[in-house]
């Protein structure tokens, strides 16, 4: 495929569509092979993907491309491959595309609705689920549902139209690939996605996605430290080669190696600039770290900066304590991230605490989490948002 179809397609939906075309850019892009399918999502160690199968792309109508598009990143709002938990996977596929197709224009012929089930549009994945598929009877979580698909024309998994795995309207093989990535830490990820595709659509939200970028945005209080173990847990899984950048207009991607490694090396940075000088704020903060660092198999490198780094300070998984530094003046956030290029080993990955406030590298190459204060902003599109309240 010519990367200029992908980006064409999505230069059209920037200018129809703008929320939508913003968050196609802001995920990472991996070209393969889908078994005829256009493209794909899922979310692989936190990164939410998107990947394109450029023969099968290329061969649909712009107006498909559009409709495809949508529908893949109404499936990251929704979390779709986060949330079988269990359920047969052919029968969450049709459940999935039936909750978020009605509404999309220009879809093919078979696409999945719920007009042939007889099921009311506007439910849950959970719910059509829940209709679907008979207690007792799920099957093998591995195959295509249960049923014969000669015996009824609708109804349930194994019907006769549209319920073959093939007629889901994206590739859902790749869902798999959610499974390393708690569902806590995703719905972070996709929130900060969400933030900045409103910013860049002049906050306009699509009337279809009012509802869940509303409960997507004021969620019910998820404790920040939890992200955090989860994200170091994450990272410790990944080693130092996975990538996590965000390449906002190359729409050719060849995804790196994972180079596992025994001891996890972590490089945590701490503004110590005016803006974030709370001490209940970095206290709290450093407590979280060496309590996770607590036990394991780490090595955390803390490094205090503000415009440049003031001082380092390495301790292991034994109990330590990090000493309070404060600082002052105007933050640059380039120097933590220098100083991580020239570790060996490399860090697996980089968590810094600021207010995002100051330049930032344009792109990097290791997993970095950004502990925001509670007014803070993000201050590049690549990396992970949380949030910390004291």
């Amino acid at each position: 495929m010519n990367s200029s179809t992908l980006e064409n397609a999505v230069v059209r939906l920037l200018r129809d569509r703008p929320f939508y075309g913003h968050f196609i850019l802001n995920l990472r892009r991996e070209q393969r092979p889908l078994n005829g399918k256009g493209a794909g999502v899922t979310v692989r160690d936190g990164i939410p993907i998107l990947t394109v199968d450029p023969a099968a792309f290329t061969s649909l109508a712009a107006t498909r491309q559009r409709a495809l598009l949508e529908h893949l990143v109404k499936h990251l709002l929704h979390l779709h491959p986060l949330r079988r938990k269990g359920r047969n996977q052919h029968d969450w596929d049709v459940s999935c595309d039936l909750a978020i197709n009605p509404g999309i224009t220009n879809l093919p012929d078979d696409a999945l609705l719920p007009a042939y089930y007889d099921v009311p549009d506007g439910l849950a994945a959970e719910e059509y689920y829940g209709l679907l598929v008979p207690p007792f009877d799920t099957g093998n979580l591995d195959g295509s549902g249960y049923g014969d698909a000669e015996s009824s024309e609708r109804g349930a998994a194994g019907d006769g139209r549209g319920t073959d795995s093939t007629a889901t309207l994206d590739s859902h093989e790749l869902w798999g690939d959610a499974d390393s990535t708690p569902l806590a830490l995703a719905e972070e990820t996709v929130r900060a996605i969400t933030r900045d595709s409103l910013r860049g659509s002049d906050g306009e939200t699509p009337v279809e996605l009012r509802m869940i970028i509303d409960s997507l945005l004021r969620p019910s209080p998820l404790p920040w430290r939890q992200i955090l173990r989860q994200f170091i847990a994450t990272a410790g899984r990944t080693g130092h080669k996975s990538s996590w950048m965000r390449e906002h207009r190359r729409f050719e991607h060849t995804t790196p190696g994972v180079r596992k490694q025994r001891r996890l090396n972590l490089l945590v940075g701490i503004d110590v600039s005016d803006s974030t000088n709370s001490a209940d704020l970095r206290e709290a903060f450093v407590r979280e770290l060496l309590q996770i660092s607590h036990g394991r198999d780490a090595t955390i490198t803390v490094l205090y900066a503000n415009s440049r780094v003031q001082q380092v300070k390495t301790f292991s998984g034994t109990p330590g304590v990090i000493e309070r530094y404060d600082g002052g003046g105007f933050t640059d956030l380039r120097p933590v991230f220098d100083y991580a290029k020239t570790m060996h080993p490399l860090p697996a990955a980089v968590i810094y605490l600021t207010d995002g406030v100051g330049p930032a590298p344009e792109q990097m190459e290791f997993p970095t989490l950004w502990v925001l204060t509670a007014a803070g902003e993000r201050p590049v599109p690549w990396g992970v948002e949380l949030r910390m309240e004291v």
